[in-house]
């Protein structure tokens, strides 16, 4: 290697990491596909990768559409600055951004980065989660009808998170046990959680709908539903099972944005979010309150009643129970 060509590597604070580096070589030509392609690999989930692929695209264009090989720690500064000074981004989305083009760098151009430490880190900020009372939560849920009310109860009443709810499948209902079991959830892990016993009917009839809909699909010939990972090789006529199938599926069917295939996929959060929101409206609550207040309430409404902190921290998944405790300055009561 010249030394011209150390020197420009040197000054962009960029270098090469060692050949083995454990990942395969990349097989897509543009960059953004290179990412997304990365990305899969890894087994990152939908969600990162749309956010991934959003910030680094940012990034680009924020420098004119020049190339990341040839920028670096600057770069990476001045636009982070840009979010912070001109957009005002939150804390948590300047991280977001930032862990972007840290996986940009370091997974798909595979560039050493001497300069990470010294970017500054924005300043995390506890904010109190927003809590409703018990009877503001029974004005919402007593707006939401149908699957949607159904839904908004079963997050109430387990401290689900949204996406946890809307990607259970027929088989993660264990009404002999009164469990519903999230399988993959936030950090890849699994738990058992408690079903309410008021929910055992609602979800009956939503299992005995959701048949109708998956059985309409078999006569169809249609391609079933999505697999994780690679059970779909492994299994393939697994996607068109009744166990397999959604809980709350989608009232059409849509094109996987990966695949091309046309298949059933479940409900959209987005979907959730507005008759949510408009149930908070026609409840005449100002709060600011989102489906994932349900959550907070949940673990809140526990704590006053006297749960263990511990307990309530295995049922919503944190790995650290000082995240729990956020909903504990919220109960008005002391963690036992």
């Amino acid at each position: 290697m010249s030394s011209s060509v150390v020197d420009l590597s040197q000054r962009r604070g960029e270098l090469r990491p060692p050949p083995a580096c454990g990942l395969p070589p990349l097989r897509a030509v543009r960059l953004l596909d290179q990412l997304r392609e990365r990305i899969r690999y890894l087994h990152y989930s939908r969600s990162t990768e749309d956010i991934y692929v959003y910030w680094c695209r940012a990034f680009i264009r924020f420098h004119g559409l020049r190339h990341p090989r040839e920028m670096g720690g600057a770069e990476v500064e001045a636009f982070l600055t840009w979010l912070a000074d001109e957009r005002q981004v939150a804390s948590a989305t300047h991280k977001q951004a930032l862990s972007a083009l840290l996986f940009l760098y370091t997974k798909v151009l595979e560039f050493n980065l001497p300069w990470i430490n010294q970017i500054e880190r924005p300043r995390v900020r506890r904010r109190l989660p927003v809590v409703l009372s018990r009877e503001e939560v029974s004005a919402v849920l007593g707006g939401m009808a149908g699957e949607l009310g159904l839904l908004a109860r079963l997050l109430y009443g387990t401290g689900m998170r949204i996406n946890e709810a809307l990607q259970l499948r027929v088989k993660d209902v264990d009404f002999a046990h009164q469990a519903v079991i999230v399988r993959a959830g936030k950090g890849g892990k699994d738990r058992v959680l408690m079903l309410p016993q008021a929910l055992s009917q609602p979800l009956r009839e939503q299992l005995a709908s959701s048949r109708k809909v998956w059985a309409d699909d078999v006569a169809a010939g249609t391609a079933g539903v999505e697999m994780p990972h690679a059970l779909e090789r492994k299994y393939p006529r697994a996607g068109a099972s009744w166990p397999w199938f959604w809980l709350f599926p989608q009232g059409h069917h849509s094109t996987d944005p990966r695949s091309g295939v046309v298949r059933r996929h479940h409900l959209y959060d987005q979907t959730f979010q507005r008759a949510f929101k408009r149930a908070v409206r026609a409840a005449q609550i100002d709060k600011p309150a989102t489906p994932h207040a349900l959550r907070h309430c949940f673990a809140t409404h526990l704590l006053q009643a006297g749960s263990d902190i511990r307990t309530v921290q295995d049922l919503l998944g944190h790995a650290d129970v000082a995240t729990t405790m956020i909903c504990r300055g919220t109960s008005g009561s002391p963690a036992r």
